[in-house]
């Protein structure tokens, strides 16, 4: 028996990509999801999916970027539910472009989304899981987080620090888990927000060898399902022929 049955599992950037596919692998395994992400006809198309498949899911609109939406968000999770087992602070975005285009409005919202997120996630559920006496939160990084490449500077520097925050709070913690997981090139819908044209056409040729949102999934299924006294700190995925 995977050790997810019945838990309560919150899930952030959860309308396309990583966080869909997660959601409904999640919900396949017995757990009890709630969807948040602004796109809320997507969302609301993804629960009745998992309605119909048997599972059980609800959602919630949600800017990560916004504190108290992000603490609404959790704590509709625990009305609905009676508690958060596991929030998956996966929401991101990747508006790639050499530093000398200066787009520092996308700069902004990278730090916005991608860190403040993150720790918007954290500050929501941490208190909840603590007082429950435990819980696991689970952080999108990226290859980035271990690598840096032209026109990604900032968007790596963004995973890299998910990558400090998850393991500071990993030292911190008794009894909460914290996971990490550093997914290597995916085809989703991150990136779609690239204006710069040299960045969107790289974008295009690294995604020719790509892994699916599935893989991912699988991922967090794993680090969910291990026993509670166990906590998989980071999972690095990558496609075997991915050259990053």
């Amino acid at each position: 028996m995977l050790n997810v049955e019945n838990k309560v599992i919150a899930i952030t950037g959860a309308s396309s990509g990583i966080g869909e596919a997660t959601a409904k692998l999640l919900a396949q395994n017995g757990a009890y999801v709630v969807l948040g992400a602004r796109r809320t006809e997507k969302l609301k198309k993804i629960v009745k999916e998992i309605h119909q498949q048997g599972g059980t899911a609800e959602f919630k609109a949600l800017d990560v970027t916004n504190r108290e939406d992000v603490k609404a968000f959790i704590e509709f999770t625990k009305d609905k539910f009676g508690r958060v087992d596991v929030i998956f602070n996966n929401a991101g975005v990747m508006p790639l472009s050499p530093l000398n285009s200066l787009k520092v409005e996308d700069w902004d919202t990278t730090i916005d989304v991608n860190i403040r997120g993150v720790l918007n996630g954290i500050a929501a559920s941490l208190p909840m899981m603590e007082a429950q006496g435990g819980g696991q939160i689970i952080n999108t990084a990226s290859i980035g987080a271990h690598l840096v490449v032209p026109t990604a500077a900032v968007y790596c520097a963004t995973k890299y620090a998910v990558w400090a925050i998850s393991e500071g709070l990993r030292q911190e913690s008794k009894n909460i888990r914290v996971t990490t997981i550093s997914p290597g090139v995916v085809e989703t819908q991150l990136g779609a927000e690239i204006t710069d044209n040299a960045a969107k056409d790289l974008m295009k040729e690294i995604r020719k060898t790509a892994l699916t949102p599935d893989a991912i999934a699988s991922a967090v299924l794993y680090a969910v399902s291990q026993p509670d006294d166990v906590d998989v700190n980071e999972v690095i995925v990558r496609l075997t022929a991915s050259a990053f």
